[in-house]
């Protein structure tokens, strides 16, 4: 089985081109020895939000990374089979599979009767967006984000009714061309929608329930919510939770998408741009000492690496 498109089948190539420019880079695979490529290609673009919908026409399978982006694929006929976080997942119409931001994953069968409406949301303006609506930071949403979403009833049949009134336009790409305006609210109310059908209890229950959490991470989130000043160690972190460090950061890394250490400079991140916002009279260097960074110049570059921009820059 060839991991691109077959050298000896040129179309392959060009259709493989045409759906990365919307969506993402991508390593193609077709199973099976099936035909030439049928490919349904059309988009809107809604600034952070493209809604599209493609179909292969053939049996295949797609490995991406989703950079800077996330990415929700809501099958609308047929189905299609992805490794997820604990095992293989199917979506069959009436459900959606969840993609992370850049996180490797596996589209282990994409049907020949398949044809996808792929939400793709830009990453950073997304989890802004959690912030604002839930009040949920980059890692919590990361992190709690379920790999598959049920979308027949109740807020997820809503939010799938509102794709699917986008999608009616995907024949007249340039609708809202000329009205960002317009555009900007459409990609709002689609990413408020999908927040609030993962989250329909809100930012309590989205930072406290989630996708059953082992209780050592919950104790250790905690605990850096609770205290993110302290000068934790690794070590530290590990006895709150009574496991190993080793185990620790796997727990954090499968359920949370990241390290113990990059979970804290989070959750100091997020306090301190909001120290910055609430406490003019505060200068940058007290307020990384206020929230743990061992040096100005420490936070300055964790802040720019976060936010896009310096400190000082962020109360300008």
């Amino acid at each position: 089985m060839p991991d691109r498109p077959r050298p000896d089948a040129p179309d392959w190539g060009r259709a493989s081109e045409a759906v990365a420019e919307v969506y993402f880079p991508h390593r193609l695979q077709v199973l099976g020895g099936g035909p030439e490529p049928r490919l349904t290609l059309a988009s809107l673009d809604l600034g952070p939000v493209v809604v599209g919908q493609v179909g292969w026409g053939a049996d295949v399978a797609i490995e991406c990374d989703y950079p800077d982006s996330y990415e929700v694929n809501l099958p609308l006929t047929g189905h299609l089979e992805s490794t997820a976080r604990h095992g293989t997942l199917t979506s069959l119409p009436g459900q959606a599979t969840v993609f992370r931001a850049d996180v490797p994953s596996r589209i282990s069968h994409w049907d020949a009767t398949c044809t996808v409406l792929g939400v793709k949301i830009d990453a950073g303006w997304f989890e802004a967006q959690a912030e604002t609506v839930l009040g949920i930071d980059r890692m919590h949403l990361r992190g709690l984000l379920p790999d598959q979403l049920a979308l027949d009833t109740g807020s997820g049949r809503a939010w799938r009714q509102l794709a699917l009134s986008l999608a009616a336009h995907l024949r007249e790409p340039a609708l809202f061309a000329q009205a960002e305006v317009v555009r900007a609210q459409l990609a709002g109310a689609l990413a408020s929608g999908l927040l609030m059908s993962v989250f329909p209890d809100g930012a309590t229950a989205a930072v406290h329930a989630g996708p059953a959490q082992p209780r050592h991470v919950r104790r250790v989130v905690d605990a850096l919510h609770d205290d993110p000043a302290r000068a934790w160690t690794a070590a530290a972190m590990a006895e709150v939770a009574g496991v190993s460090v080793r185990r620790l950061q796997e727990a954090f890394r499968t359920w949370l998408g990241t390290t113990p250490t990059d979970y804290l400079v989070e959750v100091r991140l997020v306090r301190a741009a909001a120290d910055l916002r609430a406490d003019p009279a505060a200068t940058v260097s007290d307020v990384a000492a206020r929230w743990g960074f061992s040096s100005a110049s420490r936070f300055a570059a964790a802040h720019r690496r976060r936010y896009g921009c310096s400190p000082s820059q962020a109360r300008v």
